[in-house]
């Protein structure tokens, strides 16, 4: 995982109010990005209680521990909240009983409350939580959003990847991050790349120095995040090197773990960087819809052919 997140920055995302105030939550980290709602503990089984996550309340759990008389009460919270959690969240503005409250203050263990329903509440912060915490690593390069899709731009410095990015972004499109891409795994599937907070929304243009793109062209040309969905490699043109000119194979690289289909283009003057880079992400955009261009060029010669036997 890419480490802690504090509780504190959750708190404040979510607007949750803290219900138990006498506890500091400074120091407090959240770990994890999975969830419990403690239903099955709340009856006294602790077995596989993954006490590090962040636990959620909802009418359900509240209802149950109404139920319960004083003494049992007191026992099963004492077994839960001695646990070392980051916290309890009551939603819908539901409101822990004050043995509850009481326990909770003697173990250090913070209570919040939120009027969200349980499960939409617990979809966000488990959304927010993934992207947050997901694996991550850091690449060379320039992202940006090439009519929806992530364009993610490499190769050696000084090849032009911030020039190309420039001129995408003055015929439209958005950068993400310049330099430097911090790609986060949050799916199976998705990897979603941000800008480094120092360099966020800055490009570096060599011989010019730094440009800061959102005050020069308007907060219209920059974006926070992208999926990657396409990566474009820059390479110095070499006569002896054998490029594809069909397409009719994908070729894919890859980042923790996840393929993500990358062309490699070939550099020589005159070639229009930011006219290739739309043309590639306009392709793929169709490919992803179902239609592939080299295939249909396949399928036209197989039909001319045959038609020239007959």
């Amino acid at each position: 995982m890419a480490g802690s997140i504090s509780l504190q920055r959750l708190v404040d995302k979510m607007k949750l109010t803290n219900l138990t105030e006498e506890i500091d939550i400074s120091d407090i980290k959240i770990t994890q990005p999975d969830i419990n709602r403690p239903g099955i503990q709340l009856t006294g089984y602790l077995e596989h209680y993954d006490a590090t996550r962040l636990q959620i309340m909802g009418f359900v759990e509240v209802t149950y521990m109404e139920s319960l008389d004083e003494d049992r009460k007191h026992e099963i919270y004492e077994r839960i909240l001695s646990n070392k959690t980051p916290a309890f969240v009551f939603c819908r503005d539901l409101q822990p009983d004050p043995m509850f409250r009481e326990v909770a203050i003697k173990y250090g263990v913070p209570l919040f409350t939120t009027s969200k329903a349980t499960s939409t509440f617990m979809s966000e912060v488990i959304r927010w939580l993934n992207a947050k915490l997901a694996p991550m690593i850091t690449v060379h390069g320039v992202l940006v959003d090439v009519y929806g899709e992530g364009v993610l731009i490499t190769g050696e410095s000084g090849i032009g990847k911030s020039e190309a990015a420039l001129e995408l972004i003055k015929r439209g499109h958005r950068l993400v991050t310049d330099d430097v891409v911090e790609i986060r795994k949050v799916s199976a599937d998705t990897l979603i790349g941000t800008a480094p907070a120092v360099t966020k929304h800055f490009i570096e243009i060599r011989g010019i120095g730094i440009v800061d793109v959102k005050t020069l062209f308007g907060v219209q040309s920059v974006k926070e995040d992208q999926e990657i969905n396409l990566v474009i490699k820059l390479s110095e043109w070499s006569k002896d090197q054998d490029y594809d000119r069909i397409g009719m194979e994908e070729e894919y690289t890859e980042f923790l773990g996840n393929k993500v289909v990358c062309h490699n283009i070939p550099i020589r003057p005159g070639r229009n960087l930011a006219v290739i880079c739309e043309s590639a992400a306009i392709n793929h955009r169709q490919k992803k819809m179902g239609y592939n261009a080299a295939q249909e060029l396949y399928k036209r010669v197989q039909e001319s052919l045959v038609k020239r036997e007959d």
